[in-house]
């Protein structure tokens, strides 16, 4: 490794050639327009574990409900999990929530401008602060996530996995970033990653810095966990209820127990008791992955009559105007049920056919 820190030279052309490219080939995406800490904070902690094309509609939306700190700190945590619906890793919304709650009360709403201030703060770790620091404010310090990791270990030729490994690559990193640039070259090298240095059929013919990397291809990894896939079933029900003198159509919704490690406290379709479905009250099939799991998701009609019979009892239930869900922190997989249904749309509702299986 110390081929780099010894040789200036080698150091300046990978720079260059890498910031040339970025230039000319980087992806035009929302938060690339702004250099407001608050705005790249907001984008690098959706974008966590999260891909870009599933970022950038929750992203406008969520900028457009809360565009400054401020407005984020006094909404309530309902509402912020509401515009993170369809993102999942909730807890991800939650300690944004409360960071931003924590800089108004005790920083006048000011982010803090260094990477050693920001890590202070809930939530934030070495990543998300050097990179708010360095598009920001400009500091040259590194930022190391996968993209930047799987760049750094084909340059070197080293296999990826070992604690070891990761101090050796937090070194080439804050040895590579470009002190005057370190912004757009943090933004370059994740953009290299994301889109010519792929973990399967990197395209090395059109890297900047193929000349540089030892590996020149694909390089050996740590076999990844298998996925597994489980079968499950919740509850449609509907009905149609008269509020302030109009009709409305309602849907029963269940509230994940707070106790819960996972989406606590977010709102979803009744489970079922059994996930096997009779075809004629199968409504829709969907699949849905969370994590390291596959779900195959059948949807029931349910009869308000038949609900405490057909489904697993103990949440808080509530029936929901269907005009107001929208706004609820739902599950990702709720929503995605009640849109393809067209239950959340202004779309004309449209009885999907039984046997269609989406994904």
């Amino acid at each position: 490794m110390g081929k780099w820190d010894l040789d200036e030279k080698k150091v300046t052309g990978l720079r260059v050639r890498l910031l040339e490219w970025y230039k000319r080939s980087h992806r035009d995406l929302p938060w690339r327009h702004t250099r407001d800490p608050y705005a790249i904070w907001v984008s690098e902690i959706m974008l966590q574990q999260t891909r870009v094309a599933a970022v950038i509609d929750r992203y406008t939306a969520f900028m457009a409900r809360f565009p400054t700190l401020h407005l984020l700190a006094l909404a309530t945590e309902d509402d912020v999990l509401a515009q993170w619906s369809g993102l999942g890793y909730y807890r991800r919304a939650r300690m944004l929530h409360k960071a931003a709650q924590f800089v108004v009360a005790h920083n006048n709403g000011n982010l803090p401008v260094t990477a050693a201030e920001l890590r202070l703060l809930p939530g934030i770790g070495a990543y998300t602060a050097a990179a708010i620091a360095s598009i920001a404010h400009g500091e040259p310090v590194a930022v190391v996530d996968g993209n930047v990791e799987r760049v750094l270990c084909r340059l070197e030729g080293w296999k990826e996995g070992s604690a070891r490994l990761r101090r050796k690559i937090e070194k080439l990193a804050g040895e590579l970033v470009d002190p005057k640039h370190s912004g757009d070259f943090n933004q370059a090298i994740m953009e290299l990653g994301a889109t010519l240095c792929l973990p399967r059929n990197p395209q090395c013919l059109v890297c900047p810095v193929a000349a540089d990397c030892k590996t020149q291809g694909e390089h050996k990894t740590a076999p990844r966990s298998p996925m597994v896939s489980r079968e499950v079933a919740h509850a449609l029900s509907l009905r149609t209820r008269r509020r302030a003198g109009n009709l409305r159509e309602e849907v029963l919704l269940e509230q994940r127990p707070a106790s819960l490690s996972v989406m606590p406290g977010l709102w979803e379709l009744p489970a079922l008791i059994d996930s096997a479905v009779p075809e004629e009250d199968l409504r829709l099939t969907v699949r849905h992955a969370i994590m390291q799991v596959n779900y195959i998701v059948r949807i029931r009609t349910v009869a308000e009559g038949e609900i405490e019979a057909l489904t697993v009892a103990g949440a808080q239930r509530r029936w929901v105007p269907l005009d107001d869900a929208p706004a609820m922190p739902l599950t990702g997989l709720a929503r995605k049920v009640l849109t393809r249904l067209h239950l959340l749309s202004a779309a004309p509702r449209q009885r999907l056919p039984r046997s269609r299986v989406e994904t």
